[in-house]
């Protein structure tokens, strides 16, 4: 089993993905500030990304990729190869017509998504400009989802999880070198969406025809693997409706507060979704190919093994980061985005969104791990009941959250509801006893709240000797949280070394048995 190598290569990728779109925000925030034009991209880009979610990487994927590693291991190749072409097809098909319907109802979705732009027709009218120009990156980007979900299910992960540094690339490259050509500027950024989708997908056309998976689209409705994608599918996809209705509602909500309230928690969200991608995107990614093999193998003993690992390295690795985003808020605000026309109010408002996110860090990660091993095992339907329970939990939170919290009581719903989503999801899979909650389990997570309380120690001890992170300039700000954050690492994995836990021999344990 090469797992491993496997997460190894997805998470440097996912981070230098990652990092490139640090990059990419930062740039946003010099130029345009927290300002009307943000908050009309982030809104428009908002609508194209909550379809990508459903369609690419939600309920199809969820659906498709176990069917295609039954199939792998089953079927002769022209087999395989006619399920990619039926539903390759009838994706385009499908979301042809979507994107059609978008832009000429862009007007409604926006208001939709934001009615408080009705109150400043210059917003609305040019999230609606952008909104037509983005749509069809759904298209594009769906079509990469696909080609990425093929070559995940052949064990080809490091080629799709570079994939999303393209897209974060294009907008870059437009921002420093077409922005002028635009009127507004921001414009420029919208293209830039469309032509990144666009790279995403034919980059990994090469790597398909290595694996003779690259085939012309063709609709046929007589396939039986399509049709039992699709009939998968209605649970998964209610079950990313419910989620993704969730960040709409949020958005309504964030649009009537105060102007600005969307881009601070954009940017605190990006910082979240900085470890959630690099840990819990990897980690699912991969152990959700895996999850499906061993279910295809009837291989339960190997399945469970899996699933512990995961949840196991998932707590190693988010806790102490957790802790990290919530005492280091401020200065990554500062350090990442203070610029140009980003204020310190602009700081403060973001660092309480953050801190906020922070609590719910752990529960992102591990949700995505207990999923993907629902989705595996094709228990579609038990993920689906509970997000749409967390969502009716969201939106009762959210009125009284804000009330006291401001946009950041957005943040705090959606953290509170990840845990509920968290525990849920466990107790069920402890009652299907494909999880057990041992007396070994609860020294594990001892031990690993004592590391993480001398690492906190050691963190607050060395912020009080540490100058102003305005002063200096971008590299000595960077030098300094990279000093700090790699010695406080450093204690952590000491600390866990001597309490018993051996980061590195852990992560063999699993593939010594196997």
């Amino acid at each position: 089993m090469n797992i491993l190598k496997s997460l190894i290569s997805v998470s440097v990728m996912t981070l230098i993905s990652r990092a490139l779109g640090f990059f990419r925000d930062l740039l946003i925030a010099h130029m345009f500030g927290a300002s009307i034009f943000t908050d009309a991209f982030f809104i428009a880009f908002k609508i194209p990304n909550l379809l990508r979610r459903i369609f690419a990487e939600g309920a199809f994927s969820q659906s498709f990729v176990p069917t295609l590693i039954k199939y792998k291991l089953k079927k002769d190749e022209q087999y395989i190869q006619e399920f990619v072409k039926s539903t390759c097809g009838l994706i385009i098909l499908i979301l042809t017509v979507i994107v059609i319907l978008g832009i000429i109802f862009s007007d409604y979705l926006i208001i939709i998504s934001a009615p408080g732009f009705s109150e400043s027709p210059e917003k609305l009218q040019l999230s609606c400009t952008l909104l037509r120009i983005m749509f069809p990156y759904i298209l594009f980007i769906s079509l990469s989802s696909l080609c990425s979900s093929v070559l995940n299910s052949y064990n080809c992960f490091f080629i799709p999880s570079f994939s999303p540094s393209l897209l974060n690339i294009s907008i870059i490259l437009f921002s420093f070198f077409f922005n002028t050509y635009f009127e507004p500027s921001i414009i420029a950024l919208a293209w830039s969406v469309v032509i990144g989708g666009i790279f995403q997908l034919f980059y990994q056309f090469p790597y398909l025809y290595k694996i003779n998976m690259l085939v012309f689209p063709n609709i046929s409705f007589k396939n039986i693997g399509l049709l039992k994608v699709l009939r998968k599918m209605g649970p998964a996809f209610l079950g990313s409706c419910a989620n993704q209705i969730s960040l709409i509602l949020n958005t309504i909500f964030s649009s009537l507060l105060n102007s600005g309230s969307i881009s601070w928690l954009y940017y605190a969200d990006r910082l979240i979704e900085f470890p959630i991608g690099i840990i819990g995107v990897s980690l699912s990614t991969i152990l959700f190919t895996y999850f499906s093999s061993s279910y295809s193998n009837n291989n339960k003993s190997e399945y469970k093994k899996l699933l512990n690992w995961g949840i196991r390295l998932g707590l190693i690795l988010s806790l102490p980061i957790s802790v990290i985003l919530f005492i280091f808020s401020k200065p990554l605000v500062i350090i990442l985005f203070q610029y140009g026309k980003f204020t310190d109010f602009d700081v403060l408002m973001t660092q309480k969104a953050l801190e906020l996110y922070s609590f719910g860090l752990v529960s992102f990660i591990l949700v995505k791990i207990l999923v993907s091993s629902f989705y595996a095992y094709q228990e579609v339907s038990v993920p689906m009941r509970i997000s749409i329970l967390t969502l009716f939990l969201t939106q009762l939170m959210n009125p009284c959250l804000i009330f006291y919290f401001q946009h950041s009581g957005l943040a705090l719903s959606c953290s509170i509801a990840s845990w509920i989503n968290f525990f849920l999801l466990y107790r069920k899979l402890y009652q299907k006893k494909i999880v057990d909650f041992k007396l070994n389990d609860f020294i594990f997570i001892c031990r690993l709240l004592v590391a993480i309380l001398v690492m906190t120690f050691f963190l607050i001890f060395m912020l009080y000797f540490i100058p102003s992170w305005k002063v200096g300039s971008f590299f000595d700000k960077i030098m300094r949280l990279f000093t700090i954050l790699l010695i406080s690492g450093i204690v952590y994995l000491i600390t866990l070394y001597f309490l018993g836990i051996r980061l590195l021999h852990y992560s063999h344990k699993l593939f010594q048995k196997n």
